[in-house]
This record gives structure tokens, sequence and C-alpha cells, in this order.
């Protein structure tokens, strides 16, 4: 005990500084905690994630089970047993999952139930990584341990000393099949369930290789739900590797896939996993902060390189591959899936357009490939087309990746599909296009009164994504006369502005607005919102609702109102209290809804009103209060890398508000300094002194030493290389950047141009 005294306090000093950062020789992938935001359920989420076992962007990850197969909710905190360990390719408990399987080990007999071979686990004998997961199953005497790569995993099982030990493989439902060749120790299996947006003919075929001998077999088959449990003779203390891989090519895919685990041991494939993470999340290069703020950054940058997921593979002869989801057929190059653009398009491309224009090439690819395939884009794909959300928003997320320099893909044929999404809809998941398309064309608005809900919304942000299509056009040198409907249209934010209540409101067809209006009011007009919430969805034309508003004093009382009254609410349009709405009140900031979308980009928006010291306020209560490395870590649902890249974005002191404009709004850095290295080799840097948590106000501003009285800095400032500054203090510096030419990007200020 003596002398583990010394070590303990030197731990625990190193743990408390306030002034530490990988360039000290961490490696940043030791900061990430892949248990970040699993504390959550159906009624209250804390980010509604799992953790997510694999490489960044991979085609599928491992997690442990803890809830019934079926159940979105994969694997929440709270839950004390698991019930296997499965590849999985969720994007959202809400979507659920598609072409899954599982393995479990098992001594306590011959059990396959679900009920059955749980077992009882302990979050104090559990290790997650992005690169290996393991865990001590009590019930069994086993610790089970993983390694993914890209599209395969080595398990390493430690079994006790059983006459018969088992090991269950659950190809789930859906009509699913397997079959186990004894001799050469190998597992096939087919699992074509999907819950939605899958062609015929798309599924998933995977093997699973073990390196002890099998003893028995049992193939267990009901109603399309097919399971196989293997029994082998089992000493203290020995180690069952298995290798499996997966495809949604072949089987034969299947088994070359599986070469990315032969011939390489656990450590060396844990080694190599490691790598991938550091080259990836090391990118970003921080320095200063305390141990907790580095491991919520790095916690949330690593859920911001999830999704979307890359379904292509690598044929024998090199060629990469994937099967379409929308028609069932194979098809050369990259097809990414699992995002909702709904969610998306405001930071989580913005970052990746930023930081990883390598893989946002390969994004811009698989778009194509939808567009090609599907006659659409997607706006909610997993694997193909769903139903959820609104708005048309794969606009803007071709539009910013064209405009932020991305190339490499037919920028043309995104021309015609943005165009074509914008005058139609896929009947069959009509979040796909634009819903009320008709009406929106003849009117400018989606009505309230012709069947559609949540018209208001659709409205704010298909004006929005006509904006972006402009501005995609005039990049690809499209003619004005072309163009013109799109910007005409790209003012459409005006007809729905109820001048009488001051908000955005819900407008029938014949002109009026909706009456009785209720600011509080979620749904109804809006999506999972409520006014309050979607007045400020005008990401391209801020100074126009400024305006609109009757001018800066009235434009900041209406924000400042929502900041500091009561978080009430009216849920009548869902009949019940939805879980954003409790996210929202248990919060403490009013009527702000961090937890969900609309309303993020919000607190920036002082930089447009001459108040920039209330957007670096908020922004720094936000990055302190509402998020955190630990499974309670967010303030409702993470949404694929969203809500994620917010943090992440706002750590470096900016904000992509309006996606698509070349501009990031300024806030407060968390930071004393942040490195960006992109991957042709330049690097921007982000200085902030005297930064510390009672200092978050910005007293200067310089871009390579010029200082700036601005609002705003340019992608292509950052890009070439900028070193920026900021100057930080314990008080506002109420005379910085309120000039109107200060603001960023407005649509209007340059409408005649």
């Amino acid at each position: 005990m003596r002398r583990l005294l010394p070590i303990l306090c030197i731990t625990l000093l190193l743990s408390a500084s306030c002034d530490g950062g990988p360039s000290s020789g961490a490696d940043v992938v030791d900061y990430v905690n892949p248990l970040i935001g699993t504390d959550s359920s159906y009624q209250l989420s804390a980010g509604n994630t799992y953790p997510a076992i694999g490489m960044p962007w991979g085609m599928n990850y491992w997690t442990p089970q803890t809830g019934r197969n079926g159940s979105g909710w994969i694997y929440t905190y709270e839950s004390p047993r698991i019930r296997g360990f499965r590849q999985t390719h969720q994007p959202s408990p809400w979507i659920n999952d598609f072409c899954p399987y599982s393995i479990m080990p098992v001594t306590t007999g011959p059990f396959w139930e679900e009920e059955a071979r749980q077992s009882w686990f302990s979050h104090k004998s559990e290790t997650a990584k992005p690169y290996y997961y393991g865990v001590y199953l009590a019930d069994h005497d086993v610790l089970a341990e993983i390694v993914p790569t890209r599209t395969a995993a080595q398990f390493r099982l430690t079994y006790p000393e059983r006459e018969m030990s088992y090991l269950v493989v659950d190809a789930y439902h859906g009509g699913s099949s397997l079959r186990v060749d004894t001799a050469g120790g190998t597992v096939y299996g087919y699992t074509p369930y999907n819950s939605g947006g899958a062609a015929e003919g798309f599924a998933s075929w995977f093997v699973i290789r073990t390196d002890t001998p099998i003893d028995s077999v049992r193939i267990i088959s009901e109603d399309g739900h097919s399971l196989a449990l293997l029994g082998f003779c089992t000493a203290k203390g020995q180690q069952v590797v298995l290798r499996t891989a997966s495809s949604f090519i072949s089987e034969e895919q299947a088994l070359r896939n599986l070469e990315e685990v032969e011939g390489k041991d656990f450590g060396q494939l844990k080694e190599e996993g490691r790598r991938v993470w550091n080259e990836t999340l090391g990118r970003i290069r921080v320095e200063g902060g305390s141990t907790d703020e580095l491991r919520t950054f790095y916690s949330c940058l690593y859920r911001a390189v999830l999704f979307p997921m890359d379904l292509s593979e690598l044929d024998a002869e090199g060629r990469r591959l994937h099967r379409s989801p929308h028609d069932g057929q194979l098809h050369p190059g990259h097809f990414f899936t699992n995002t909702g653009f709904w969610d998306t398009f405001r930071a989580l491309f913005p970052l990746m357009n930023l930081v990883y224009p390598d893989v946002a090439a390969q994004v811009q690819e698989g778009l194509v490939a939808d567009w090609q395939q599907s006659g659409f884009l997607p706006e909610w794909a997993s694997p193909g087309h769903r139903r959820c959300m609104v708005g048309n928003n794969s606009a803007s997320v071709v539009a910013d990746a064209y405009l932020s320099g991305i190339r490499g893909y037919d920028a043309e044929e995104l021309w015609k599909a943005v165009v074509s999404g914008a005058h139609s809809v896929l009947e069959s998941a009509n979040s796909t296009g634009r819903l009320g398309h008709e009406a929106y064309d003849s009117l400018g608005y989606v009505p309230c009164d012709i069947g559609i809900n949540e018209s208001a919304a659709r409205t704010l942000e298909y004006s929005y994504d006509d904006w972006c299509i402009y501005r995609f056009g005039q990049a690809l040198g499209k003619d004005e006369n072309e163009l013109r409907p799109y910007k005409e249209a790209a003012m459409n934010y005006r007809k729905i502005f109820d001048k009488e209540a001051g908000l955005m409101n819900g407008r029938a067809s014949d002109g009026s607005f909706r009456r009785p209006f209720n600011p509080l009011k979620w749904g109804g007009d809006f999506t999972e919102g409520n006014s309050l919430h979607y007045t400020w969805s005008v990401f391209h034309d801020p100074c126009g609702l400024i305006e609109l508003m009757g001018g800066r004093d009235a434009f900041n009382a209406s924000m400042d109102t929502v900041f500091t009254m009561p978080p009430l609410y009216d849920d009548s349009y869902y009949g019940r209290t939805i879980h954003e709405i409790r996210e929202m009140q248990v919060m403490d900031m009013g009527n702000y809804a961090h937890g969900n979308q609309p309303v993020q980009h919000m607190l920036y928006l002082y930089d447009w009103s001459g108040q920039p010291w209330k957007t670096q306020k908020y922004v720094r209560e936000v990055m302190r209060r509402f998020y955190s490395a630990t499974p309670d870590g967010y303030c409702g649902d993470e949404d694929n890398g969203q809500t994620s890249a917010w943090y992440v974005f706002s750590a470096m002191g900016f904000y992509p508000v309006c996606p698509g404009s070349g501009q990031y709004a300024l806030g407060s850095p968390l930071f004393r300094k942040m490195e960006v290295r992109r991957p042709d080799g330049r690097h921007f840097v982000i200085e902030a002194e005297d930064n510390a948590p009672d200092r978050v106000y910005v007293q200067s501003f310089s871009v390579d030493g010029r200082r700036q009285s601005r609002n705003y800095i340019t992608f292509d400032e950052l890009v070439k290389g900028a070193r920026l500054r900021f100057r930080m203090g314990p008080e506002p510096e109420l005379k910085r950047g309120t000039a109107e030419s200060d603001a960023p990007y407005s649509f209007s200020v340059n409408y005649s141009k």
C-alpha cells in the first residue's frame, strides 16, 4: 500500500489537471467513451445511442445487446443483462436495424432462447473502446472480447472448464437461415431482416469460423427465425477464437471479407484498430481544457464519424461494389446510408466537408448512386428511402459539398437530382422529395389546410433548400433564367411570417393565418417543435428575418424570451408528452430545446443582431451543462452525429449556421488551442488567449494577425491555413461585432445583385 500511494496521488493529480491535451503524448482515442448517450429510454433520451465498436464510417458495428430482438433500444446503460453481441447497422432506435445477427457464449446449459441465454454483467467489468469491447458474463463465467475491422471482427471468448460449453448464433427473424460445416468449423448464415427501405433481394450473408473443434450442433428454425447452438468441451481459461465477417453481396464475398481478420492475432487487430481511430480523430488536436472537456470533445468527434455508413465492399479484383437497397442489384462504387438529412445537414456534413473532405467525396458519389438507382436523393436513408421527418435537405448536403470544393463525382447528375426532387415526391416514402410541392410551387408555401401536417416547417425548409439549389446552380454555371425560380423561392419564408403574432405560423390556402395561434404548441404546423423554435429557421437570411420582426431590438427581445420564459408547452397535437418536449422541460433553459435539431443554430443568431456576447454566453453554457462523456451525456437524441458535430464546431469557436454560404458564425472557443489538419497537408489553428470557464467572452478576434470586428470566418480562409486568435475575458465586450457590416451572410442583403 505504501508503494501504491505515490502512484495514486500522481494519477489523481494528472486526471484533475485543467491544462492537459493530446499534445502531451496521449492517444486521442483514449479520451473516447463509446457508452456516451446510452443511459436512455423511450420516455427520456440522453442520446439514444449504443456503443458502436467498429471503424469510422464502417459497413457494420458490433455492440452488446441488452434489449430484446426487435427492440430499437439495443443497449441501455441501466440494463443489467446481456443477451448477445450483435452486428448491427442501426442508426437510431426510432428507425431500427437491418440485417443483424448475434453471437452469445453460454455455459449454463443448451439454452438458445433470449431469456435463458442472457447473463448478468457489471459496468465495473466492462471495457468499451471504439476498437475493442470486453465484458465479463457472470452467469456463464466467460470473458467476452471483440476487436472489429471494417467488415469483419474477431472474438476471444475465455471459457471456464465445462464438459460442454455452448455458442449461440442468432440470425434473427424475417426469413433467416443457417448451416454449419462441422469439419471446417464454420457457420454460414443469411439474414434478410429489415425495418423498411429495402428492396427484394437485399440481405446479408455472414460466416463465423472457430478455432475450436465443434462437438455438437443443433439448428433451430421457427417462423423464419434461425438459430444455431454449437457445443464444445472447454478447459479452464480456454480461449475460443471466432472470426466473423458479413457481406451484402454474397456468401463468397463474406468469406473474402473474412480475410480482414485471417492470419492476425487478437492483439494485432486491436492495435490496428487503435491506430485507425487515432489517425481519424487526430485530425483535430487540442491543447488546454480539463480532462472532462477532452473526453467530451473526442467522444463527440467519435460519434460524428460513425454515420453515414459505407455499405460498399471490394471484390476479388479489387473493384468497389455495393448491393443497392433500392433495386436489390449490384452496382459499382460507394454507397452510404443510415443518416437523416433533416438532422445532419446542419453540422455533421459541414464538419465532414471541412475536416474529412476525402470521405465527403465518397458520400457524394454515393448520392449519385441513390439518384440513378431510385430517381430520388435520400432524405432519411436506412438502408433505402424511409418515411421520416420533413424537408428536402439533400439539396443542402449536395450544395454545401460542392461549394466546399468537394470533387471527384458527377455533379451534373446531382444537379438533375436536386431539381427533380424539388418538384416531385416519392409516394412510397413521402418524406423523400417534397410533399406538398404542387401547392408550394403555386402559392409559395405549403398550406395548413390541405391535409399535410407540419406545413410551416416544410415551407421554411423548402425555402432554404431552394436557396441551396440556387447556390449550387450558380457554382455549376447554370443560366440565370433557369435559376431565377429558386432565387425567388428562397424568399418564400416571408410568406408564413405572421405579423400579428410576430412569429412563423401556419397559413391556409386562402392566405389567412391559423387562429387561434399558440406559440407553445408542438407539432401541428411544425416538426418536433413549436413556433418559438422554428421561427429562426431562416438559415440563409437572418437579416431578412430581423427586418420582418421589426428590427434588431425586437428580434433580440424575442430571442431573449425563449431563454428566460418557463419551459411551458402544449402537447395536444401528440396527445402525450413526447420525449423531445420532456428533454426541453428538464434542462432549465426556458423554451430552448437543444435536444432536438431545429433550434440548435439559434444561439448563434445574435451574431446577426448586434449582440454577439449573448451567443458566446449561451454557447459555452450549453457546452458546459448539456454535454459530458458519460452515459447520460446528451440532452436528447444524438441523431447520427448531428448533436455531436454541434459540440465539435462550437468547441472550435464557430458554427455553420447556413451550410452553403461558405461562412461560419463565431462563438466562444472551448480550448486554449486547436489545430485542424486536412488530408491535403494544410492546417488551420485556433488560439484562445486567457481562455477559462469564467472567461467566455470574446474581447478581440484576429485572422492571420489582422484584427477583425466581424462575427464570422470563411471556409476559404480556414482551408488556406488561417490562424485564428481570440482574446477572452470575464465580461462582454459590448462594442465588438455590433455593426451591421459585422454580421455573417444574409441572402437578402445581396438579393438584387
